[in-house]
């Protein structure tokens, strides 16, 4: 019986090199959007994703799943992962870099649009706005103190008159909103 879809094995496995070429020509442009949408650098977007594929290739052979699904799955985990450590580190790093005046290598502009447009970062930001738009007026505000202007939880409830649970319950409840948005939007986007 063959299976469909994304339960069937991984044609090769992922822990002979070429099993693994294959298994990163099916996911390498999800993951890199996957990346791209989160931290809105195309650059930075193809440092994870490479990043990400280096340890997953240097841990296969811990990888204990048996289907197409299980292996997106420990690839995606190892990207969340690696996307913690960034932002972890990211700051401090940025910091050494500059202190050193090392250059760091761009992408050209053709190769920045194509990240962007396999992310599809623009459509996202407008269904983002969109997404605003609908929240109550007294969440958007929330959200945009918070995220936008980079407020504490403090500063947030001091300008909007609650308290400080009260600005960090509405500001949950928009970005909860706002990302299931993004996901329904996501998905529809990702539909051949």
């Amino acid at each position: 019986m063959r299976l469909r879809g994304r339960n069937r094995p991984p044609p090769a496995g992922v822990k002979t090199a070429a099993g693994f070429a294959e298994f990163y020509d099916r996911n390498s442009r999800a993951l890199l959007a996957f990346f791209a949408r989160r931290v809105l650098e195309p650059e930075l977007a193809l440092d994870l994703t490479a990043e990400t594929f280096a340890q997953a290739y240097l841990g296969r052979d811990r990888f204990r799943g048996s289907s197409e699904s299980d292996a997106a799955a420990w690839l995606f985990g190892i990207a969340r992962h690696q996307l913690s450590q960034y932002r972890r580190r990211g700051a401090a790093e940025r910091r050494a870099v500059a202190r050193l005046g090392m250059n760091v290598p761009e992408l050209s502009q053709a190769d920045h649009d194509r990240v962007e447009e396999l992310a599809a970062t623009t459509r996202l930001r407008g269904e983002a706005q969109n997404g605003l738009k609908e929240l109550s007026e007294s969440v958007r505000a929330a959200v945009r103190l918070r995220i936008v202007e980079e407020l504490p939880y403090t500063q947030v409830a001091a300008r909007l008159a609650i308290s400080e649970e009260a600005a960090r319950a509405r500001v949950s409840r928009g970005l909860r909103a706002l990302a299931a948005r993004l996901d329904e939007s996501s998905q529809e986007g990702d539909k051949p």
